[in-house]
């Protein structure tokens, strides 16, 4: 088999498995350091105290209003509302994330099947439904005010419960403790949509999730038809979309976590004991770096792939590069020269070896001529052809496949990256998540591509990979090349829809390729002369 056609099958296979590997295999289990000894516990461990809740008397407040009251929380960071009933989340919006409307990203607004921290029993919530009696007024915090507390209190001759939320001016968190006495059992759910604001986005994972000693477990809402439990080591549960999440993060141990379907909507839920129960609520963005300030292991929630070992420190990179440079869409442009830069000797290597298996075409076609009737002899020949002109038939492929893990790396991290959500490059591209429309869209009527974008950056990165073939030696036969032409056309159409960060690494790393073809012609050129 010939080197164009190992690079031609090399190349189908990147584009299936690009297009397949997000919906065909199932998301990787992300690892975060399991602990073991007590004082490593504490310190990642706000999350896991071991010391069993102990039943608190609370006293029976006066009775509750008959009317459901709305408590309104003001940070710099987000707007939320709390209701009365069942001391639940109505509201929650972001300050500081837009959509395409220019309007602030909605976490949670209005009645879900289950309102965000609703508890009672697994199988209603039961206490998600009555009218809490409430302590404290609206809340508008600001640098001088940084914290605020709003408390809610319910009783019966039976049992009692008195909740305390504890918000922060700069921080996404919340505290959150429930002093409950008398409860048989006692679950906390993160809500049904709390969390979500994109449902649409199929390439990622939705819906409930949950991080178990070192394991990021998913559910799917297609194979929820019995309930999952789980038990051990609960570092928190969540429901996440590709940029957003909200997540409760067990300051005292949780017994267990179950995810199942309710009516066209799944939920998460912890199970614990009556007593003290502490906990850190989090809804707001993936933000890596904040989230990692918060200890206690939020920033697993974010899916950097199954080439994770490669695409953190590549992450790392990226914002390093944006720290001094102040733009991401120039970040991608270093982060694409330093992560070819080691791959420099293995690709001169690689094209001047399909230089050489051009050069010695003519040569291969007499011996395929002259030995037509004798295959081994064939080959026999040709691996004498190829050791006296020193040519590898493998070096076009290898340096290509090598670079396959950091091309999954890069495109992970410029997929999932919230850096990227509304972050500007240079004059039209406004927005590196999202795909160049600056010639508009494709007609909806259109088949099969309906109602893409279209704009000059991914045309670019298409006239690149023709130049590129011009380039590149080929000992194909001509309907081969022929073949080979169509690939700048379907990379072209397949990337219209990408996110601009994408293309622009494509678009870069095209133009790395051309000016190294073209140094290593004219080397080859001179050596001939």
């Amino acid at each position: 088999m010939g080197t164009d056609k190992r690079t031609l099958i090399a190349i189908i296979l990147s584009i299936i498995i690009l297009l397949g590997y997000q919906f065909l295999f199932p998301a990787p289990q992300q690892e975060q350091p399991v602990t073991s000894q007590p004082k490593e516990e504490k310190k990642e461990g706000k999350p896991q105290e071991t010391a069993k809740p102990v039943p608190v008397p609370v006293s029976k407040p006066a009775a509750a209003p008959a009317d459901e009251k709305e408590i309104k929380i003001e940070t710099s960071l987000y707007s939320a509302t709390l209701s009365s009933i069942g001391g639940t989340v109505k509201k929650w919006e972001l300050k500081k994330y837009r959509d395409k409307e220019g309007l602030s990203v909605v976490l949670q607004q209005g009645q879900s099947i289950y309102q965000p921290l609703s508890i009672g029993s697994q199988n209603n919530f039961n206490l998600a439904k009555v009218n809490f009696r409430t302590s404290g007024r609206d809340l508008k915090l600001d640098e001088s005010t940084n914290t605020g507390a709003i408390v809610f209190e319910y009783a019966t001759s039976e049992y009692s419960i008195r909740r305390t939320l504890t918000f922060y001016n700069d921080s996404y968190k919340v505290d959150l403790k429930d002093e409950v006495v008398g409860l048989p059992e006692y679950w906390i759910t993160t809500g049904t949509d709390f969390g979500i604001y994109d449902k649409k986005d199929a390439s990622v994972h939705l819906g409930p999730v949950l991080l178990k000693d070192a394991d990021k477990i998913e559910f799917d809402a297609k194979k929820l038809s019995e309930p999952k439990s789980h038990q051990g080591r609960l570092k928190w549960i969540a429901q996440e979309d590709k940029y957003f999440f909200s997540a409760i993060v067990p300051v005292t141990q949780m017994d267990e976590a179950k995810a199942w379907n309710v009516q066209d909507a799944s939920v998460i839920a912890f199970k614990g004991k009556s007593g003290i129960n502490n906990f850190i609520v989090y809804a707001g963005p993936k933000e890596h770096d904040n989230l990692k300030k918060l200890d206690v292991g939020l920033e697993h929630i974010i899916d950097f792939g199954f080439f994770s070992i490669i695409s953190r420190p590549l992450f790392w990179l990226m914002k390093f590069f944006h720290n001094f440079m102040g733009n991401y869409g120039w970040a991608i442009v270093l982060l694409t020269i330093v992560t070819r830069i080691p791959f420099i000797p293995l690709l001169n290597k690689s094209q001047a070896s399909m230089r050489k298996m051009q050069d010695i075409q003519p040569k291969m076609a007499e011996i395929k001529e002259k030995y037509k009737k004798d295959p081994q002899r064939i080959q026999k020949e040709t691996m004498e052809l190829y050791k006296k002109h020193k040519v590898n038939p493998l070096g076009g492929c290898l340096p290509m496949l090598l670079q396959i893990p950091v091309f999954f790396a890069l495109y992970k991290i410029l997929s999932v990256a919230i850096e990227l959500r509304g972050a500007p490059f240079i004059l039209w591209i406004t927005d590196l998540a999202g795909p160049d429309t600056l010639f508009g869209h494709i007609p909806s009527w259109f088949p099969l591509i309906g109602g893409f974008a279209v704009g000059p950056l991914p045309i670019a990165m298409g006239i690149t990979m023709v130049i590129q073939q011009k380039m590149t030696p080929s000992s194909a036969d001509p309907a081969q090349q022929k073949m080979m032409m169509l690939m700048p056309i379907i990379f072209t159409f397949m990337f219209l829809n990408f996110a601009s960060g994408l293309v622009l690494y494509w678009l870069v790393n095209n133009l790395l390729s051309i000016a190294q073809q073209f140094y290593v012609n004219r080397k080859l050129a001179k050596e001939k002369a």
